[in-house]
């Protein structure tokens, strides 16, 4: 390691003109009044702050965002994180251990949140066909704060990525459906396939007793209706879907027939390419190539309902309304499926 050497700075005596000294005190007196900003003072390092004007906001969705503790640098990913019904989105991103991971990937989040004028129980409505069509609802006001969370941090707009819990997770894989050129990739946690309702009543059946679309073509057309065929892409994001095998709210069927519609939708058939069990009894499915599969659904035998954590390792998420303490972090399983350098 090379030796540090002192170094003084030379004495420098500067004239200032009088009218740059009544300008120094202008800009002065306008700061002190908090009229000017500067870029970190926007972007406040290790905050959650709450943006207003982001566009039309046909959902009446809040938008806040995280800024990590260091420096974002230009062409970061930009990570959207959707709570669960009840929770809200800062909390919930603590919680689950997304910030701690924004803070090791110096990356920023995007944290939408539901307000109880649009849900009582302040779920994304998933489930309504104007809430998760492309340019419309709530789909909407997401794609709106992403391209102003992207022009805000100069994020890299190929590798936007979203995960969701529940209702977020449903709101998810619509997301994906509705936007699949704005999204890299994204994951659905103890989420419902794309389509399996169309109002609040077939939302809560089909919750608690698996998805009517029985058929593997009938998931996938679910998908590929959302799109015309001008707009269907080349190709469509990466998936990792998580499931609690003790799910009692969200039946784990749901994430059975989500690991069909995509597997389907990316061309594979219903079984897996790589089926692994650990002695824990976690099992990951995986379709497509071992080292960067297309589609890869986790079950965990003893979880109920909620987004995985574990509180054993330093940012692995805590046991908090809506997130489980399982014994593993989805937030860093997660992160690796998506190709994050952790």
């Amino acid at each position: 390691m090379a030796r540090q050497r002192k170094f003084r700075f030379p004495k420098v005596r500067l004239t200032v003109p009088r009218q740059t000294k009544s300008l120094f005190r202008s800009l002065t007196t306008l700061n002190s009044f908090g009229l000017l900003t500067t870029a970190k003072a926007a972007n406040p390092m290790g905050r959650t702050i709450e943006i207003s004007d982001f566009g039309t906001n046909p959902g009446q969705l809040k938008m806040f965002i995280y800024t990590p503790e260091r420096l974002v640098p230009r062409n970061a990913p930009l990570i959207v994180v959707l709570h669960g019904c009840g929770q809200y989105a800062e909390s919930f991103a603590s919680n689950s251990g997304w910030i701690a991971l924004a803070n090791h990937l110096r990356l920023p989040l995007l944290l939408p949140e539901q307000v109880a004028r649009n849900n009582a129980s302040r779920c994304f409505n998933w489930y309504r066909p104007s809430d998760t069509q492309r340019g419309h609802g709530e789909a909407m006001s997401v794609r709106q704060m992403i391209r102003t969370s992207i022009k805000r941090f100069s994020s890299d707009q190929r590798q936007v990525f979203v995960v969701g819990l529940s209702a977020g997770g449903a709101l998810t894989a619509a997301l994906l459906a509705a936007y699949p050129t704005v999204f890299n990739a994204g994951a659905v946690v103890a989420g419902m396939p794309v389509g399996s309702a169309r109002n609040a009543t077939s939302a809560l059946l089909h919750m608690h007793h698996g998805n009517p679309l029985t058929t593997r073509e009938t998931l996938i057309s679910a998908i590929t209706s959302k799109q015309k065929i001008t707009q269907r892409p080349r190709k469509w994001p990466r998936i990792s879907i998580w499931h609690g095998e003790r799910d009692r709210a969200v039946d784990p069927a749901n994430g059975a027939a989500l690991a069909v519609q995509w597997s389907g939708i990316h061309g594979f058939g219903n079984a897996p390419s790589f089926d692994d069990v650990a002695a824990s009894g976690i099992r990951r499915r995986t379709w497509g190539a071992a080292k960067r599969p297309l589609v890869e659904w986790w079950t965990l035998p003893e979880m109920g309902h909620g987004f995985p954590a574990d509180a054993a390792i330093p940012g692995g998420g805590r046991a908090a309304f809506g997130v489980v303490d399982a014994g593993i972090s989805g937030a860093y399983h997660i992160a690796r499926f998506w190709g994050l350098e952790i």
